[in-house]
């Protein structure tokens, strides 16, 4: 069986994210969200998430300096303090642990920082991007080389990659859906508005009932991990 969670990043970012992550997940494909907790509009984000009990919301672990692209807690000591800090803060937010954790420019890669986050994880069984049962698919991106490539974003193309791409198991397939506003300055910007309208498209849903590919959320793992052949 082929089992999908479509994960929006930057839940929380600015009100316009905010607001296509939910309209993803009310009128789209959308099942899960990873929840910022450092900027002005994680309270709205967290209040949005409570009105929505289907979606499951992560912690999106924040450690970069925008505009300069880089860790902003150079030594482990301090990475560790913030994650901490910003899981605790979390659940001040929203009330409960989150379902799943992950970090913004998938920082935890970096062989320095991956211990801490896998200490944290581990012991309240958090699936962590990457270092679990659940496949990161992340192509769905309209960026590369520095270039915009829409069609890498729209409907066909999604399309297409969910026939070549998912496969039996749990996947995780990562998305940036939202509206473009004042609050939030990134070189991504009008690509969260196309893919928002693909995430929402009637074909794209078609397409998965067309290939049996079921939708899931990361609190759905303790059901069917089970039922998942060794």
């Amino acid at each position: 069986m082929k089992y999908l969670i479509v994960n929006g990043d930057d839940f929380g970012a600015s009100h316009g994210i905010n607001r296509g992550i939910i309209e993803a997940h009310r009128q789209g494909i959308l099942t899960s969200a990873s929840l910022i907790v450092t900027t002005p509009w994680s309270e709205e984000a967290a209040l949005l998430s409570c009105a929505a009990p289907d979606l499951s919301v992560g912690l999106h672990i924040h450690l970069v300096n925008e505009g300069k692209n880089r860790v902003a807690a150079p030594s482990a000591d301090n990475c560790r303090t913030e994650l901490y800090h910003q899981f605790f803060r979390f659940q001040e937010l929203v009330g409960h642990l989150p379902t799943h954790l992950d970090s913004h420019h998938n920082v935890h890669r970096d062989p320095r920082l991956l211990p801490h986050f896998l200490e944290l994880a581990r012991p309240y069984d958090l699936p962590l991007r990457e270092h679990s049962s659940v496949r990161y698919f992340s192509k769905f991106y309209g960026q590369w080389g520095g270039e915009t490539h829409l069609e890498q974003i729209g409907v066909e193309s999604l399309v297409r990659m969910l026939e070549t791409e998912i496969q039996e198991g749990i996947t995780e397939l990562g998305c940036h859906p939202g509206y473009v506003d004042l609050d939030f300055s990134s070189g991504y910007s009008d690509e969260r508005e196309i893919e928002l309208r693909t995430l929402c498209d009637s074909r794209t849903y078609q397409a998965l009932t067309q290939r049996s590919i079921q939708l899931v959320n990361f609190r759905d793992l303790g059901n069917l991990l089970p039922c998942l052949p060794i």
